[in-house]
Order: C-alpha cells, then sequence, then structure tokens
C-alpha cells in the first residue's frame, strides 16, 4: 500500500470526506474511524485511527485529519 496514493477530499456540505485510492473511489468517511475501516478494506489491516491521522501516505484536502464538517 505504501506506493498507493490515498487522497481525502474536503468535506462536503452534508458531511463526510469522499475517499480515492489510486483514482478509485472507496466511499465516504464520516469520521476517522470511517476512514481507517475503508482503508482497512483496501489492504492496510494493520492501521489503527493514529496510524492513519499521523500517516504521510495520505493526502488531506481541506484540511487534516481532525476536520469532517464543512
Amino acid at each position: 500500500m505504501s506506493e498507493r496514493r490515498v487522497i481525502v477530499f474536503p468535506p462536503s456540505e452534508t458531511g463526510g470526506r469522499q475517499v480515492d485510492v489510486d483514482g478509485e473511489i472507496l466511499g465516504t468517511a464520516y469520521s476517522l474511524h470511517d476512514l481507517t475501516v475503508l482503508l482497512r478494506d483496501a489492504g492496510l489491516p494493520n492501521w489503527d485511527e493514529v496510524d492513519v491521522a499521523e500517516s504521510g501516505l495520505i493526502e488531506w484536502h481541506g484540511g487534516g485529519p481532525e476536520v469532517w464538517k464543512p
């Protein structure tokens, strides 16, 4: 997974952030927990919320891991 590109887009007006891995939309995350689950399903089974929040692999748009609402 370290060679894959992960983008977390800005929060939508209704809440939640679109998550994209290598140009493929994984879904919408409404919290760091949701994002962690989506990434585990994409091949990061040993990551927890702290790993996700601190990862240099994730490109955060519109705010970092603490921003989930517009």
